[in-house]
């Protein structure tokens, strides 16, 4: 090969790089994200996948909401059963280590977040929204399985500054919770990082899923 067809080889080579470099977080091909809806058959699953492509019915209400007591959550919270009770083992455990971990935001209805959702839409636009609100039938949080908290800095937005992050980061999922919209992870999810999200899928699939730091969408995959 000669110098300049070694030359040329280069450049072309630089240019894929460069062209590949500048477009890999286009897809030309669409959002993959509200496609090809599926209705969700089994709603009461511990691990069920609810997302911007499986959907909840309407009218899905949780067969066992209990309400969480006040010592744990801002106000009237409802988890089902089994993950409720282990938030309150989880926030109880954390309060004996000095760390303070409440519910601020727990079962939603579908109407509620269709509520939710619309204003966001009005506020910011259907972009946004999208990037940081489910649309109605595609929360988790209408599965009754789902938490939000905050620490002892009093604000959720702010709860990946607070001193109780760290903890939950390596202790949720002995208790059965992951941290559901992780950092860099935004283009499977379909969510922001959400360092406030917590989801309840059981102590076995939850340390699965530390282990492995995977999304509950590479869980279900395999």
């Amino acid at each position: 090969m000669g110098v300049e067809t070694f030359k040329k080889c280069v450049y072309v080579v630089l240019f894929i790089l460069i062209v590949i470099f500048f477009t890999k977080d286009i897809n030309f091909f669409g959002s993959k994200f509200y496609e090809h809806i599926k209705e969700i058959e089994n709603p009461t699953d511990l691990t069920v996948l609810v997302n911007k492509n499986y959907k909840l019915k309407e009218d899905y209400i949780p067969p066992d909401l209990e309400q969480i007591p006040l010592d744990y959550a801002t106000d009237d919270k409802y988890m089902r059963k089994e993950a409720k009770e282990a938030f309150e083992r989880l926030s109880e455990d954390a309060k004996q280590m000095g760390y303070q971990i409440i519910a601020t935001s727990t079962y939603r209805s579908y109407e509620y977040q269709e509520k939710l959702y619309d204003y966001y839409v009005k506020m910011k636009g259907q972009d946004y929204a999208d990037s940081c609100s489910a649309r109605p039938g595609h929360s988790e949080h209408q599965t009754g399985l789902s938490v939000d908290v905050m620490g002892s800095n009093q604000d959720y937005d702010l709860f990946a500054e607070s001193i109780e992050f760290d903890w939950m980061k390596h202790h949720a999922h002995l208790y059965g919770f992951i941290l559901r919209y992780p950092e860099g992870k935004e283009k499977i999810t379909g969510f922001k990082y959400e360092p406030w999200h917590y989801r309840y899928v059981g102590v076995d699939a939850a340390t699965i899923i530390y282990e492995n730091g995977w999304t509950l969408e590479e869980y279900k995959k395999q």
